[in-house]
């Protein structure tokens, strides 16, 4: 596979874009916005030659993180949408992408990839949320903040068994990304950059410290 540049966990909210939410909608997710922005600015300096995201959903859970993280981009976006196997599936099938990259000399042979994991976290985090709360919601999302600080993989790759009513999207999306980082062998650190779930969703925003 080509250098990988950029790696990155972002949330997919549609009520973020500024075609869709109110300036006071923007105002309560700032923090995202304002780590979202940041990290479009990171990836405008990398200057990627191909985007590889996935997302659980099509439409918004591409759009919405490439608005902020690569709008202006030319360059080859490839699209890897989850289904319902499990997160381990889509660790191993991260890995297995990597492997055919590179044994075909990569996308963008001589140049460098972005890595996005688009999805948000649990939709149970209030009573009035999408689904309502439930204990696992809060619990889910502290859980994978602190496994991923940690770079505890194997607990990872078992959330969805330790909080199976959690309600949320995004897990398997971080685990595709995991499993290609964890095949290129390249060292890593996860940066949390903000986290919020003001209406009831869990949006966390991560860079990967490549070096």
């Amino acid at each position: 596979m080509s250098a990988i540049a950029l790696a990155i966990i972002c949330p997919h909210p549609p009520i973020i874009l500024p075609s869709v939410g109110s300036k006071e909608d923007r105002i309560i997710a700032r923090k995202t916005i304002e780590s979202l922005e940041f990290l479009g600015r990171k990836m405008k300096e990398a200057e990627p030659l191909s985007i590889l995201i996935s997302s659980p959903h099509e439409d918004w859970g591409f759009n919405v993180p490439l608005h902020f993280l690569a709008p202006d981009f030319k360059g080859e976006i490839k699209k890897y949408v989850t289904g319902e196997e499990s997160p381990a599936f889509h660790f191993n099938k991260g890995k297995e992408v990597y492997r055919k990259f590179s044994a075909q000399g990569g996308s963008a042979p001589g140049g460098k990839i972005a890595l996005i994991a688009s999805g948000d976290l649990s939709h149970c985090l209030k009573e009035d949320g999408p689904y309502g709360f439930h204990a696992h919601g809060p619990k889910f999302d502290q859980a994978l903040v602190k496994y991923l600080k940690n770079k505890n993989i194997d607990k990872i790759l078992k959330l969805d068994e330790d909080y199976p009513e959690a309600g949320e999207c995004g897990l398997r999306s971080i685990c595709f990304i995991l499993g290609i980082l964890e095949e290129s062998k390249i060292s890593y650190q996860p940066e949390i950059l903000s986290y919020e779930g003001p209406w009831g969703v869990g949006y966390l925003v991560a860079n990967f410290k490549l070096k």
